[in-house]
């Protein structure tokens, strides 16, 4: 048997997929057109972002049998083709959701205390001290939207803030979040009425795509702080800008974008970013919450885990810490 590891995985996970036989062919560097060419020979795909698993690629691959993704987000898989080919689709959201949610713990409480700002200012002997005073969470109210791995990490980690926390989830049943007594399961209309800061953690889907966009943040009874460390596409840009621009929205913070190549920029975009780069009450980075070095295993770990369940193994194999 075969596998293809199309991105930079921890050495764990080729470790593990050649202790079980495979052999594994490491291209981290490969083009999804490339992937074309060669994926007939595979009977394992490992993948993270950049290589869209459409129909086409599936009917490129007739001995496919399994596509790992490294993370969560599987919009850039024809999840129904694949079901199909009876193609397994393997992710790992629980490797790395502690990391999403820490990182959006790390942006709000930037955003809140002016960190990147005064940072900036300190390294310029600039010693601005009340035009950096901050904000507590303490007592805020936050929404969390969409309680999954990530969403109910996120939950976890605000135990001890003192913050009022409510969750929403469309499709999860009331109950799920009785093993967090703190958090409170909300609807949209209580959410509207009550948050003060929205974090979002939601799939990408035709559901999802630009939930957030003028009519969304028009319901809101207050001005509010957003997180998003989903996808960029769950967000409007052009909507979150203008709210920013109108004090809609108190501050963002951002680890995804609806465009995360620069260099392919219409000029429209351009201006847009633009806009978006010259507010200070934001906190942005490059799609990296889930990018931690811890992470990287955990998401091998948890891959290779579920490929012992689907061939219905129970594999041991000695660890390695490279």
């Amino acid at each position: 048997m075969h596998a293809l590891i199309t991105d930079n995985a921890h050495p764990l996970l080729q470790f593990g997929l050649e202790s079980r036989g495979y052999v594994c062919d490491d291209r981290s560097d490969i083009t999804d057109a490339e992937v074309r060419t060669v994926v007939a020979g595979y009977e394992g795909l490992v993948i993270n972002s950049k290589i869209l698993v459409d129909r086409d690629l599936l009917d490129r691959a007739p001995r496919l049998k399994w596509v790992m993704r490294l993370g969560s987000g599987l919009e850039i898989i024809d999840l129904a083709a694949a079901a199909e080919r009876g193609v397994h689709i393997i992710s790992s959201p629980e490797g790395n959701c502690d990391a999403v949610a820490e990182h959006a713990l790390g942006m709000l409480l930037a955003l809140a205390n002016h960190l990147c700002r005064a940072d900036r200012e300190v390294r310029r002997s600039v010693w601005a001290r009340e035009k950096n005073r901050g904000f507590e969470l303490l007592g805020k109210t936050i929404a969390v939207w969409g309680v999954g791995h990530t969403g109910s990490a996120l939950c976890r980690k605000l135990a001890g803030f003192g913050m009022r926390v409510l969750a929403y989830d469309k499709y999860r049943p009331a109950g799920y979040a009785a093993d967090m007594t703190h958090v409170e399961e909300a609807s949209p209309e209580t959410i509207f009425a009550e948050a003060d800061i929205l974090s979002l953690h939601l799939p990408l889907t035709a559901e999802t795509r630009h939930l957030v966009d003028a009519a969304f943040l028009g319901r809101l009874s207050k001005p509010i702080v957003l997180v998003n460390t989903s996808r960029g596409a769950v967000a409007d840009m052009a909507a979150i800008v203008a709210a920013l621009e109108t004090r809609t929205l108190l501050g963002a913070c951002l680890d995804v974008f609806e465009n995360e190549k620069p260099n392919t920029y219409t000029a429209r975009e351009a201006e847009l970013y633009e806009r978006l780069f010259s507010f200070e009450n934001t906190v942005l980075s490059p799609h990296v919450a889930g990018w931690t070095f811890e992470s990287k295993r955990k998401l091998s770990e948890v891959l290779l885990k579920k490929l012992d369940t689907i061939s219905k193994k129970n594999f041991v194999y000695p660890l390695i810490n490279p």
